[in-house]
């Protein structure tokens, strides 16, 4: 048999219809399938306009009347809300807060803290948890790095998020 029969043969050859060649879904993709069917957000997510006010108007307006500032949160909630802001605005990698409005881990937490949603302390508490967590998985890096990963998902970002606020809320905050 030649080299032509044996590529003639080849081309012959058809996989079985229930047999699909494996595709890799894009991040894109991935991050719409976990977002898809998600509780609503939480009414304690902080607006855009906690956003583009300073804390000195908003300390303004709440002398006059106008504004209530939120209640900081303990730990526990503070990494629900850090879900919530990420499921709202959406999540992103390699910087805190895109053009687009997109937050990692600690952009949202950032955020959350400019905006009197949690105390610097009750952050550091958060962020001691979610470092325990991620001890416990075996992962010995700072969240902030883990969460850059190039494979990094949002899957796994929720995982993080809800199993540090377990944690928390077993320690009692």
């Amino acid at each position: 048999m030649g080299i032509n029969t044996t590529l003639a043969n080849a081309t012959k050859r058809q996989a079985h219809p229930t047999v699909a060649p494996l595709r890799s879904k894009s991040t894109r993709q991935l991050v719409d399938e976990a977002l898809r069917g998600l509780p609503p957000v939480t009414p304690q997510t902080p607006s855009w306009s906690h956003r583009l006010l300073p804390a000195a108007v908003r300390g303004l307006l709440a002398d006059l009347g106008w504004w209530q500032d939120p209640t900081p949160q303990l730990p526990s909630a503070h990494l629900d809300q850090v879900l919530s802001v990420l499921r709202r605005y959406g999540w992103c990698q390699s910087l805190d807060v895109t053009a687009t409005g997109r937050l990692c881990i600690r952009g949202a937490q950032n955020l959350l803290e400019k905006t009197g949603h949690v105390t610097p302390q009750a952050r550091d508490r958060a962020i001691g948890y979610m470092q325990q967590t991620l001890h416990q998985a075996g992962i010995r890096m700072q969240f902030f790095a883990w969460n850059d990963l190039p494979d990094q998902q949002f899957s796994a970002v929720q995982a993080l998020l809800e199993a540090a606020a377990h944690t928390a809320r077993k320690n009692g905050e």
